[in-house]
């Protein structure tokens, strides 16, 4: 499990104004605008969202067990001894239905956040085996990774059967819808609402990245609704190579004033006719 207090060189007991100051020396060190490594910094960054946050930086210091669903895969109890006595031992197409026992794999699902999936995460769960064996497992959900993506821990699965190998467990990731941002593949879809007079004389506008660096973003003049704009290497991380990031897509929407006043309306008739 990532130790947070490690990465920003603090105490367990550090007090939320010295975590403050550590976390501002070691961000600007670091800052990939500065010239700093951007793994470093989103370590950095990772560690302090989680300490800074008091219910975070409890559940980190006590972590429980994650609230993972688990349902097991294969043919429900007793179904395969009842093809046994009715075919006695012979599927009904012919072939011997009889197959040497074995450990199940074991289906567990999670749900993790956007900010998760882009930072990766340290999961810790405790499963009930089918033979009763309570088991904690300790996964890394990588950073990147997709909704629907499943993750193979080899050899964690069922061992109800005693001298045979053990099954796998498969973990399905879910990565839950975010309130601003849009995934597609690697890139981020980031809707701006953008007023009409802007959209025609052009401006600039600051938006927030995923990470929370804020960008100033040149809105060029006769801007059309429905326009993207690419912002490179601020989306998400590639799952297979976090050295990469995909674009942040600025979606515009350009919004009409529903009410102008008479000096307005005039204005523009002046202007436009």
């Amino acid at each position: 499990m990532t130790n947070y207090y490690q990465i920003l060189g603090v105490d367990k007991d550090v007090t939320p104004e010295e975590l403050k100051k550590a976390y501002r020396s070691l961000a600007s060190k670091h800052h990939p605008d500065k010239g700093g490594d951007t793994a470093r910094f989103q370590e950095i960054q990772a560690a302090y969202d989680v300490l800074s946050d008091p219910q975070k930086r409890a559940e980190y210091d006590n972590p429980q067990p994650q609230g993972f669903q688990f349902h097991q895969t294969g043919m429900p109890g007793g179904f395969e001894d009842i093809i046994n006595q009715m075919f006695g031992g012979q599927s009904p197409f012919g072939f011997n239905n009889r197959q040497s026992p074995r450990n199940r794999t074991l289906n567990l699902q999670t749900n993790i956040t956007l900010e998760e999936a882009y930072y990766g995460k340290d999961l810790i769960a405790s499963v009930t085996l089918p033979s009763g064996t309570e088991q904690t497992i300790e996964v890394r959900i990588p950073a990147g990774i997709h909704d629907g993506v499943t993750l193979r821990l080899t050899g964690m699965g069922d061992n109800s059967i005693a001298g045979t190998p053990r099954g796998d467990i498969h973990l399905t990731v879910s990565v839950s819808a975010h309130n601003k941002f849009r995934r597609e593949g690697d890139a981020l879809h980031l809707p701006l609402q953008l007023n009409c007079i802007d959209a025609i004389l052009g401006t600039s506008v600051e938006v927030e990245t995923i990470d929370g660096k804020t960008l100033s973003i040149n809105i060029p003049p006769g801007t059309q609704h429905g326009a993207i704009m690419a912002v490179p290497g601020y989306g998400m991380p590639l799952m297979n190579d976090n050295r990469f990031k995909g674009r942040m897509m600025i979606d515009i929407n350009i919004v009409i004033p529903q009410f102008v006043t008479d000096e307005q309306k005039n204005m523009l008739i002046k202007y436009f006719q």
